[in-house]
Order: structure tokens, then C-alpha cells, then sequence
């Protein structure tokens, strides 16, 4: 793994970190706004992964970023539990008409199970990410 891979999945991580906490800072002034930062909380820790996996010249999408996470991780090498792909599905979803419907109405309720799903799938794949950062650094000391 070059440098440059790790430095940008760490940054990736401080932005899914922080795009986590804008999303439960925001529940009381925008839904919207809420739906919006969970959803890319989960993208940018999937960014992560794509750096460290050499992915992000392949990704040229939203769509495409999640299909490449669902068949790498979860389907052909099974890192990650299924669950996870119904998360980022619905996540993407939701965010999609938050952001983009001028009629949906967004409840709280979702958007709370929203943040709190991103929570958990974060969890997992940082989780993943940090070991994996762990071992290069200890192969290159």
C-alpha cells in the first residue's frame, strides 16, 4: 500500500466522522440536512476502502462506489455481513429524496434510523479499516 492511500483513507474516516456528527447535530434544524450527512458518512468510510483497494479511479458514481462495495466486500470476499449492502441501499435511497424530491415529506422517525445505521455500518468498516491500516504500518517499521 503507497503512503499517499493511507493518508487519504484517514482523511476519508475524519470526514465519514464528522459528517456522522453534523448528521445528529442537524436532527432538530434540518431533516434534510441529517438524511443528507448520514448517507455521506457512509460514503466517505466506503471512500476509505476504495483508496486503500485502489478503487477510486474505477468509481465514477454514487451507484457505482456502492455496487463495487456490495460485490467486493460483501459478496465475492465476505468482509462484511449482508446487512450492510441493505443498509447503504436504503442509506443512498433516502438521501436521494431528501435531497432531491420537492414533495417527499421526511419524517424524523427514518431519519433517526438513518443515523443510527450509519453508526453501525461505520462501526464495522472502520473497524476493518483501522486493522488493515495497523498492518501496514507495522510491515513498515
Amino acid at each position: 500500500m503507497q503512503p499517499h492511500k493511507t493518508t487519504l483513507a484517514q482523511v476519508a474516516i475524519e470526514k465519514s466522522d464528522e459528517a456522522l456528527k453534523v448528521g445528529y447535530a442537524n436532527l432538530d434544524i434540518s431533516l434534510t440536512v441529517s438524511q443528507n450527512r448520514a448517507y455521506y458518512a457512509v460514503f466517505y468510510i466506503v471512500t476509505a476502502l476504495a483508496y486503500l483497494d485502489d478503487f477510486i479511479p474505477l468509481i465514477k458514481s454514487h451507484h457505482k462506489l456502492m455496487g463495487k462495495f456490495n460485490k467486493y466486500y460483501i459478496h465475492e470476499n465476505k468482509i462484511f455481513d449482508k446487512s450492510l449492502s441493505k443498509v447503504y441501499k436504503s442509506l443512498i435511497l433516502n438521501r436521494e429524496t431528501a435531497d432531491y424530491s420537492l414533495v417527499a415529506k421526511i419524517e424524523k422517525e427514518t431519519v433517526v434510523k438513518s443515523l443510527e445505521s450509519t453508526e453501525d455500518f461505520i462501526k464495522a468498516v472502520k473497524s476493518y479499516i483501522l486493522q488493515r491500516l495497523n498492518e501496514e504500518k507495522d510491515r513498515q517499521e
